[in-house]
């Protein structure tokens, strides 16, 4: 997903939020404090003989000396386990919760109502998110009227918009492009009331529940811890890594980063993150693992903010300096990583979302929207642990579809 993303994001920068809190798990630690129990002994009786002469003075009596109080012992701060937040701080609901009863789904499919798909470039992603539309509008009985592939242009879904606005859809699936054009490119479609649903980016200045119904995209949290158990099982929960995050401000690629710091830290004690480094251009990955092997010749494993461009630098670095014991983790499915995971390399896991689901999300949302239902503002698909052993399910779940040919050549069929 973040392939396509990251293109979103070098267009309009400044114009995405970025509300990446840093939160952990729970587990105080408690001191137990041992209680004695007093001694008792039972007093002994004589007869006396004589009696005892007393001294002229008393003796003063002894007071004991003062003692300093034990210290409290200290209590380790708490962690809370990451949480997913939308761009500005809504609270995440997973798409799970999005479904029609059986009544709301017989009034939409008697309505006779259509849709527009509007997507923001073509990718085995995309792909998968339009086929989980299409197939909720098919059970909805919506027709779709036209699916368009921007190319990343945002004049190119400006004119998309008014291509689609010529159909008269009751619902628009896209992908806001640049946020701050798209303000102005997606103005048709609000004025004339069409349903508009959202993944992952959305226009400036408009607000969910008016201009548009709702917004889905990864469980971003998830797909950091994700990563991180990953990398942790793999390394057995001991080592030295490094971390590569994407320097800039964009709250997609913030959460998932900074949930897989946190989830190392808060689950993997035994694990150290020794070197770390921020990447803006994803054609500097390679140099960057270069300089952290150069620094850290001890390092046990690296983890990449996303697959194509990043993860591939950073397997080519390895690959040059012969590290061939360096566990790689990184995010999204893509056919090099797929690859190298497969054939026993150093990438040990992949973090994937579940593509499909979310166009299955937004469909529904969509309908949501025609029937006034009240839908969450920020709504999030499960996150997918990915590993050689499981990666044709995972692809399935996440791309509806096989994995690329020489993935499955490479597993023997």
């Amino acid at each position: 997903m973040l392939g396509a993303l990251l293109a979103v994001f070098v267009l309009a920068a400044a114009a995405c939020g970025n509300d990446d809190d840093d939160n952990s798990s729970d587990t105080p630690a408690t001191a137990a404090s041992a209680t004695a129990a007093p001694a008792t002994a039972a007093p002994a009786t004589a007869a006396p003989t004589a009696a005892p002469e007393l001294p002229d003075e008393p003796a003063p009596a002894s007071e004991p000396e003062p003692t300093e109080p034990e210290p409290a012992e200290e209590e380790a701060p708490t962690r809370e386990a990451p949480v997913t937040q939308g761009p500005n701080g809504e609270p995440a609901s997973p798409s799970s919760e999005i479904a029609l009863t059986a009544s709301e789904l017989a009034q939409i499919q008697g309505g006779d109502y259509s849709a527009a798909l509007l997507w923001h470039s073509a990718a085995a992603f995309t792909d998968a998110v339009s086929q989980g539309a299409r197939d909720a509008f098919e059970e909805m009985g919506i027709e779709v009227v036209v699916e368009t592939e921007a190319g990343f242009d945002p004049a190119q879904q400006a004119n998309d918009v008014e291509t689609a606005m010529a159909l008269n859809p009751d619902i628009i699936l896209s992908l806001a492009i640049d946020p701050v054009s798209a303000a102005e490119g997606f103005r048709p479609a609000v004025d004339a009331g069409v349903q508009l649903v959202f993944l992952s980016t959305t226009p400036e200045g408009y607000s969910q529940g008016e201009e548009f119904v709702g917004v889905v995209t990864d469980d971003l949290a998830a797909m950091g811890v994700a990563a991180a158990n990953l990398l942790g099982n793999a390394l057995g929960g001991e080592g030295e890594i490094g971390y590569i995050f994407h320097d800039a401000q964009f709250y997609v690629t913030n959460q998932r980063d900074q949930a897989f710091k946190d989830w190392i830290e808060i689950n993997f004690p035994g694990i150290s993150i020794v070197a770390e480094q921020g990447l803006a251009d994803p054609a500097a990955a390679e140099d960057i693992a270069s300089a952290m092997l150069t620094r850290n010749p001890g390092l046990d494993g690296i983890y990449a903010p996303w697959a194509a461009g990043p993860a591939d630098g950073v397997l080519a670095a390895l690959r040059a300096a012969g590290a061939d014991d360096v566990a790689v983790v990184t995010m999204d499915l893509d056919t090099n990583v797929s690859l190298d995971l497969v054939e026993g390399g150093n990438m040990v896991g992949i973090a994937a979302d579940e593509a499909y689901e979310i166009g299955r999300t937004m469909a529904t949302e969509g309908a949501y929207g025609l029937l006034g239902k009240e839908t969450p503002p920020f709504v999030v698909v499960p996150a997918i642990e990915v590993t050689a052993d499981n990666i044709v399910e995972a692809y399935r779940l996440s791309l509806a579809a096989d994995p690329p040919q020489e993935v499955l050549d490479a597993l023997g069929g």
